[in-house]
């Protein structure tokens, strides 16, 4: 049965986690949170203080507690290091407000990005983040690039964080969601751009599965061709 890679990038908060995983079960395909291996990776460096640029020592935590992915009783996705849930862990604002920089870093990435590759070489595969398109996976036959206003993508993550239970303001929110835009789109390192053959698609005021309903579309189009 033919099956494609589907690529799904887009700045914090833009939906792509939350489309994607529909969008693998929808198909019968592997779904991999980009993000959450990089925040893993945040994780680790700030539970083992290491500095910042140092890049070797962050490679070694993540040799001694590799990064795996699991499910709960609801199918829940959950995130190890090493034997480690740090699913809720990963998206404590500490984490969150540090994972330009350990993500900016170029072994970082290349290891990380190595892995992406032998995951996705395995079959059908959903996969998010801010260069699928471009550097991940450049040959996937779907590249979708969500975008959303500032202000509506500072609402979304305020919801989650309510629901759990993590403290947060939402005129912070939005000064840190704009902070994060602009250190991933100018990094030196995969910056976070549209590939050029990438669809755009802005999903302000659009509902999930608005957005659902526009990839499969664009999918089954290629798959049926």
């Amino acid at each position: 049965m033919k099956s494609i890679q589907i690529a799904i990038d887009g700045p914090a908060s833009s939906g792509k986690s939350t489309v994607a995983k529909i969008i693998a079960k929808q198909f019968g395909y592997t779904y991999l949170d980009t993000g959450a291996m990089y925040r893993a990776a945040t994780y680790l460096a700030l539970q083992h203080q290491v500095e910042q640029e140092d890049s070797s020592a962050i490679v070694a935590l993540l040799d001694q507690f590799p990064i795996s992915f699991g499910r709960n009783e609801k199918g829940e996705q959950l995130v190890f290091v090493g034997d480690v849930d740090i699913t809720h862990a990963i998206r404590e604002n500490q984490v969150t407000n540090n994972v330009s920089w350990v993500s900016a870093l170029a072994p970082i990435r290349e290891k990380l990005v190595d892995l992406q590759r032998k995951i996705a070489a395995q079959g059908g595969i959903v996969m998010d983040g801010r260069d699928i398109g471009t550097v991940v996976l450049p040959e996937a036959e779907l590249k979708i690039f969500l975008i959303a206003s500032v202000e509506e993508r500072a609402l979304r993550r305020f919801k989650e964080n309510k629901e759990k239970g993590i403290p947060t303001d939402l005129e912070c929110l939005k000064e840190e969601i704009a902070l994060r835009d602009h250190k991933d789109s100018t990094r030196v390192v995969s910056p976070l751009k549209a590939a050029d053959d990438a669809i755009t698609f802005d999903t302000t005021g659009v509902s999930i599965e608005g957005v659902v309903a526009f990839i499969s579309k664009k999918a089954k189009e290629i798959l049926d061709k």
